[in-house]
C-alpha cells in the first residue's frame, strides 16, 4: 500500500474488555479532600467569596454548566460514583494538550498496571521539575483511581501483525514519539469525529506497558478510589521512590 494512502488509514478497533485499569490523579484533587483554600483561615465572608472565585475559574464546573467548547454537558456524567473525577479528566485539559488529547477536551487515561501508571505520571511530573531545574527533594502524593471498560477501542498495539496486514509497527510509531504530540493529537481528532471510544496503545514511558485513552464519559466504567501513591523526587533528575499505601 502506498505510504500516501497508509498515511489515512485509521488503526483498527479491538474489543476490550478490561477491568481494574489504573488512573492517578495529584491528591490535591481528591473529590474528598479539603479545599487548599481552607487552609488561609481567613473569615467566613472573605472565604465565600475566595471560593466563588475559584468555581469560577473550575473547568469542570463550567462544563457541567455547558460552557466548554470541547465538550457539551451531555456528554458528562452524573449521579453516579466519583462522577466529578470522571468529568474532571475530560473538562481540564492541558493548555498543550496530552498525546491522545487537545487543549480544548480532554480524555480518561489510565495504565493497564499500577506500574505503568506509576512510570508515566513520574515521567511528566518529573518534566516539570526538569523546566526549572529543581535541585531539591520533592514529595508528591497521587490518589489511584481503577476504572473498567468494555467497548470497541482503536488498538495501536502490534498493528502490523493483524490479518496478515503487512505494514508493520513502524506506520504507528509517528503516534508514540516520546517527544511529540503533533500526530496523535491529530489522529485523535479523526477518531473523535468519527465517534471513537478511545485508542489502546503501547506506553511510552513504560517498556511493556500499556495504556488506554477513553473519549467518552460515560464509558469510564466503576470507578473506585484505590491506592495512595506517593512519587519523592531526590531532585529533577533522578528518578522518584515510590511508595503505595493502601
Amino acid at each position: 500500500m502506498p505510504a500516501s494512502v497508509r498515511a489515512n488509514v485509521l488503526p483498527k478497533t479491538t474489543p476490550i474488555s478490561q477491568d481494574d485499569t489504573h488512573r492517578l490523579i495529584p491528591n490535591k484533587f481528591y473529590e474528598d479532600g479539603e479545599s487548599v483554600l481552607s487552609r488561609l483561615g481567613l473569615p467566613p465572608a472573605q472565604m465565600d467569596h475566595l471560593f466563588q472565585l475559584d468555581d469560577a475559574t473550575n473547568g469542570r464546573l463550567a462544563g457541567e454548566a455547558n460552557l466548554l467548547p470541547g465538550i457539551t454537558v451531555h456528554e458528562l456524567v452524573f449521579g453516579v460514583p466519583h462522577y466529578h473525577i470522571v468529568n474532571a479528566a475530560f473538562t481540564h485539559a492541558r493548555p498543550e494538550g496530552s498525546r491522545f488529547s487537545g487543549a480544548d477536551r480532554g480524555a480518561w487515561y489510565a495504565g493497564f498496571s499500577l506500574k505503568t501508571a506509576q512510570a508515566e505520571v513520574a515521567f511528566h511530573y518529573g518534566e516539570g521539575l526538569r523546566e526549572v531545574h529543581w535541585q531539591e527533594e520533592e514529595t508528591v502524593d497521587y490518589r489511584e483511581y481503577l476504572a473498567d471498560f468494555r467497548a470497541e477501542f482503536h488498538d495501536l498495539r502490534n498493528q502490523g501483525l493483524q490479518d496478515g496486514d503487512q505494514r508493520g509497527d513502524s506506520d504507528y510509531e509517528k503516534y508514540l514519539l516520546p517527544g511529540s504530540y503533533r500526530a496523535s493529537q491529530q489522529l485523535a481528532r479523526r477518531l473523535l469525529d468519527q465517534g471513537s471510544a478511545g485508542a489502546v496503545y503501547p506506553s511510552v514511558r513504560h517498556a511493556g506497558g500499556t495504556c488506554i485513552a477513553c473519549f467518552r464519559p460515560a464509558l469510564v466504567g466503576n470507578v473506585r478510589e484505590g491506592t495512595l501513591v506517593t512519587f519523592t523526587f531526590p531532585d529533577a533528575f533522578h528518578a522518584p521512590k515510590v511508595k503505595v499505601s493502601r
